[in-house]
């Protein structure tokens, strides 16, 4: 039986952090509650997604310590104000005549949703879907107009004094002057308002300016107001009374102020992780109103989820680049991992954690950047040419036996059209590496067992031979000459997937 107590891996950490609290005070809600949030302000990204996975992973680590029931909540804040047009939205004069307005008030620029915040939330959901995530989705607007938050906005309306101590030291002189806790939505704009309040413990209602310069009244529950998204995070914890929940570096310095919130208002603040942010090829932060970085669909179209799953569990408190270049490296890290866990199974083994202790076999030895050079070789219109070529590689092996491979298949042919076929130059050998490539074309079809070890050894040998003291320079050169590529698979096992016939017919080609 699996000792889970001695796992080292970062979820397990965390977990037993989640259950020593669980462990002293145990849960009144009879659950214990796992939560991430999602701001629908633009098409949804890779990094926003990344808490759902790592979170899965942390609830996943303590289900193997615990016997007590767990949730998970996907949280969308879409009662937040439309505060900007997202550059990359259609239909951006319609969102600009909304601003203000909460996501669930604007229309869907889309025009497939009842609104700019359900057509976002449903995109959340699908993504969450074909991850296979057991998950509640909750809407903020839902939960603020069906009475979930309005005891503990009573008690943030009695304890006003209290939220405001927290919040105006973390203010500037401007803004403490007009800073409330407390957003009103404008019952003739529908725009959630920034204005000074007074609030009203008694009547359980705030005072304020309209937009017009009216005096409204409004009460803090049934959706009529939503809170300042630093309090609302804190009354959310509260309100919900949840256990655990990770958030991005950029949220670390606010942690504290959440936390006090939640204290304030009667709440214990969740265990807490916080991880580093996702950059795109340039360095600079992935933004969601931007567009830069990847979207889940372009991941999801060259490589699997289970490989984004294994990009968001390496190093989640180290600032990662997240563009096309970082996918084929994934892949394979995947697939390396899934086989060192065939091998010998661990619990800090990052497959596991992927796949929820359920760790797939691993079908070939055949990896995806060695696919992609295959295809490099080859140009082919789809899949199938490269089946010609594995079929020969391993007869045993076929689209229906191995499914994994025949993924990866497609999305190398994927990769190698919109990445490597458009950026492919090749250049002339050298006299000295023509030579050697010559000479490697007369030995290949000579060897007794043509295979990747035996090839790679020939490779290694003529290489020496011809004077190539550095190696990278000789194998540099089969990549640049033969492949139109600055790197590659290791030569034997390309030559082997390739052929021996056909590699000597492309080294002829090369070298004319």
């Amino acid at each position: 039986m699996t000792d889970y107590s001695q796992a080292k891996s970062w979820p397990f950490i965390e977990a037993r952090k989640i259950l020593d609290r669980v462990t002293k005070t145990p849960p009144k809600k009879g659950y214990v509650l796992f939560e991430t949030g999602y701001g629908p302000s633009g098409l949804p990204h890779i990094g926003t997604f990344g808490e759902v996975a790592r979170t899965t992973m942390v609830r996943h680590a303590f289900q193997q310590l615990s016997d007590l029931p767990t949730k998970l909540f996907s949280v969308s804040d879409d009662m937040d104000g439309l505060r900007k047009v997202p550059e990359n939205l259609p239909n951006q004069k319609m969102l600009e005549e909304n601003l203000g307005k909460p996501f669930t008030s604007v229309p869907d620029p889309f025009g497939t949703h009842e609104s700019f915040g359900a057509h976002m939330n449903s995109r959340l959901r699908a993504f969450l879907d074909h991850f296979g995530f057991d998950y509640e989705f909750k809407s903020a607007t839902d939960l603020y107009k069906n009475g979930t938050f309005d005891a503990t906005l009573l008690t943030a309306l009695k304890r006003y004094d209290a939220i405001m101590k927290i919040m105006i030291p973390t203010l500037g002189p401007e803004r403490q002057a007009t800073y409330s806790p407390f957003l009103p939505i404008s019952p003739k704009t529908g725009r959630v308002l920034y204005v000074p309040t007074i609030p009203n413990a008694e009547k359980g209602t705030i005072s304020f300016k309209d937009e017009d310069g009216t005096e409204t009244e409004l009460p803090v529950t049934e959706g009529h107001c939503k809170l300042q998204w630093k309090p609302d995070f804190g009354m959310r914890w509260a309100a919900l009374d949840v256990d655990f929940e990770m958030y991005g570096k950029d949220h670390l310095v606010n942690g504290k102020i959440y936390s006090a919130i939640c204290k304030t208002l009667g709440g214990t603040p969740p265990e807490q992780f916080n991880f580093e942010l996702f950059l795109d090829e340039k360095g600079e932060k992935i933004s969601k109103s931007k567009g830069n970085g990847l979207t889940i669909d372009q991941w999801l179209t060259y490589a699997s989820s289970e490989s984004l799953a294994q990009y968001m569990f390496v190093n989640p408190q180290k600032a990662k680049k997240l563009y096309f270049d970082v996918i084929p490296k994934n892949v394979d890290e995947y697939l390396t991992w899934v086989k060192k866990y065939n091998e010998a199974p661990d619990v800090d083994n990052p497959a596991w954690h992927v796949h929820s202790g359920k760790v797939p076999k691993v079908e070939s030895d055949i990896t995806f950047a060695l696919l992609i050079n295959l295809a490099s070789a080859c140009n082919p219109e789809d899949k199938l040419i490269l089946w010609g070529f594995i079929s020969k590689y391993d007869a045993n092996a076929n689209p229906a036996t191995c499914p994994m491979l025949d993924k990866l298949a497609g999305y190398a042919v994927k990769y190698y059209d919109d990445f490597v076929k458009p950026h492919k130059k090749y250049r002339t050998p050298s006299e000295k590496e023509k030579a050697a490539f010559i000479e490697l074309a007369d030995e290949m079809p000579k060897l007794p067992e043509p295979n990747a070890q035996t090839i790679q050894q020939l490779v290694y040998d003529i290489g020496t031979k011809h004077g190539f003291e550095n190696m990278r320079e000789w194998f540099s050169a089969i990549y640049e000459v033969l492949l139109g590529a600055e790197q590659g698979p290791r030569a034997g096992s390309f030559f082997a997937l390739f052929g021996v016939k056909e590699s000597v017919a492309l080294i002829h080609s090369k070298t004319k």
